[in-house]
């Protein structure tokens, strides 16, 4: 493949090289470790993206309903839980989660037949009311927090044992 899905591609495959890297030789314990005020563990960054890729994907194909609302109390526990790793949950666990949604994603981005077409956004005070995105910026949305969350991890996992995902 080549243009532009190969771009997206190949850059969200280089954001999530860097996540899934940065949980490297981690035990269930480390990868469940917070070492910041932050909720997030390195664990929790890997169990949130694939949840965010997950939900993007599914809004590409489904539209809004794909989305929960914004009001939704149960939806809200949920989404707070996806910062931590829970009793019982491991870190192999999580990223054969992730590795799975992965490979939807990058098959959807592959045959979607074009990366024009869109969705209004769900109606939530953190989108502008009547916005609409198309496939190419909900993509461009995963892209995003799976590099904002690889750095997110590459500190928390320093902070564990000193090791670096880069440098």
């Amino acid at each position: 493949m080549t243009g532009e899905r190969a771009d997206l591609l190949e850059t969200l495959g280089k954001a999530r090289f860097f996540l899934r890297f940065t949980a490297r030789d981690l035990t269930d314990e480390q990868a469940a470790q917070r070492s910041t005020v932050s909720e997030l563990s390195v664990g929790g960054a890997i169990k949130h993206v694939t949840a965010v890729e997950r939900q993007w994907a599914r809004f590409i194909v489904e539209g809004p309903e794909a989305v929960a609302p914004a009001d939704d109390p149960q939806a809200w526990a949920t989404y707070a839980d996806g910062f931590r790793l829970l009793p019982g949950e491991t870190l192999a666990g999580v990223l054969a989660d992730y590795e799975k949604v992965a490979a939807e994603t990058d098959e959807l981005v592959r045959t979607l037949p074009d990366l024009d077409a869109g969705h209004p956004l769900p109606e939530a005070p953190w989108f502008e009311p009547g916005a609409r995105w198309s496939a190419r910026r909900a993509i461009q949305h995963i892209i995003a927090e799976t590099a904002q969350h690889a750095g997110h991890a590459d500190i928390i996992r320093e902070a564990i044992d000193g090791s670096k995902t880069m440098g």
